[in-house]
């Protein structure tokens, strides 16, 4: 299950501009990779149980068209992989004990502003939009799309639910994929369905989850050695896994341990975080004042970062510090937070899932 993707909403407008034009050029294959049929690969992979198999593939195949993906046997099964991990194939999977879930959610935001639980049971008893209570509603809910629907009824026309909520809907992710929608709500340049209605909407449709997930799958250069990187950066954000190998280069060159998380900076403060300040423990080595190490700490979020300066010359420190060649990535350390959770799962195991069944369906014949 994806954790909420926090980074995505610190990415600048003209980071999110650039990589958007990355998707204007189809992605050139690599060396030894063959193009596909991606529509015929996707019926052939599928599993036979799933019977809205042809929908999947046509999807899929146009998916890859308007974002002009290499057409690539390990990239339909990245995305397949995905899509198996998050919802077993399904368009909107239901989750267990989610009514329980959303009402703690209410219960967890009344408590904060002093509201009795009482008080928001009694009120929540009221009708809604669709003619049931949303009381009752709430009892029966089993989808994420249910759920958002029913905040968004709450939030619109319910005074208690915008005292609660204001205009946020709680429910972050959905889709066959899990796909963030704050991620969704950034990245519509290039859709190339009509949206009915809003861009949350449409991440709880099999067309939308498919398309906006693939996006954040592989819509966004990288340099990694393999897809197991993609599928943490699925988990954890952009460029996390090549973000964790640079902070473990932080630690070896500056002694300072370090969560590595794939966050370099706190994108909502001008406040120094942790690595911030580790790398500022480098600064004479570097020849570097705080204010460029920002500004180049700021790239972290693209891949223009390996280009800067204190990319190249943390690595040189730490590897000559340690003595040997460092990793340029590395799984984020990462433990996985969320009501929908009830394991002790991380980033890693998730990445390494993923790649599992991607390494299955590419042996699949």
């Amino acid at each position: 299950m994806t954790a909420p993707y926090s980074r995505s909403a610190a990415i600048t407008l003209l980071a999110a501009l650039i990589l958007a034009g990355c998707s204007t050029e189809k992605t050139p294959l690599k060396k030894g990779e063959k193009a596909i049929d991606v529509e015929s690969l996707v019926r052939k992979k599928m599993p036979a149980s799933v019977k809205n198999r042809d929908e999947w593939a046509q999807i899929i195949a146009r998916t890859f068209e308007s974002q002009k993906l290499a057409p690539t046997e390990e990239n339909v099964c990245s995305v397949l992989a995905v899509a198996q991990q998050e919802s077993n194939y399904q368009a909107d999977p239901a989750v267990p004990g989610l009514n329980k879930i959303a009402w703690q959610e209410i219960e967890r935001r009344a408590a904060k502003v002093h509201i009795p639980a009482l008080l928001v049971h009694t009120a929540l008893k009221i009708k809604s939009p669709n003619g049931k209570s949303y009381s009752d509603r709430l009892d029966a809910v089993k989808t994420e799309k249910q759920l958002s629907a029913i905040f968004d009824d709450l939030i619109d026309t319910v005074p208690l639910g915008q005292q609660l909520f204001g205009s946020f809907n709680p429910v972050h992710t959905g889709g066959p994929m899990q796909v963030s929608i704050a991620f969704a709500q950034q990245h519509t340049r290039g859709y190339p369905w009509k949206m009915e209605g809003t861009v949350r909407q449409e991440v709880f449709t099999l067309r939308g989850g498919l398309w906006f997930g693939t996006y954040h799958l592989l819509n966004y250069p990288a340099s990694y050695s393999g897809p197991l990187y993609r599928f943490a950066d699925f988990n954890a954000g952009w460029y996390a896994s090549r973000n964790a190998a640079f902070q473990n280069a932080v630690s070896k060159a500056s002694g300072v341990k370090l969560a590595l998380d794939g966050d370099l900076i706190r994108y909502n403060s001008r406040e120094a975080g942790t690595t911030e300040l580790a790398v500022r423990k480098l600064a004479g080595q570097l020849k570097m004042s705080d204010s460029e190490i920002r500004s180049q700490l700021e790239q972290g979020d693209s891949l223009s970062f390996e280009k800067t300066d204190l990319y190249s010359d943390v690595f040189k420190l730490a590897e000559r510090k340690s003595g040997k060649t460092l990793p340029k990535a590395l799984l984020p350390g990462i433990q996985l937070e969320s009501p929908k959770i009830t394991r002790n799962l991380t980033t890693a195991w998730f990445a390494k899932r993923v790649d599992d069944r991607r390494a299955k369906c590419m042996a699949q014949n």
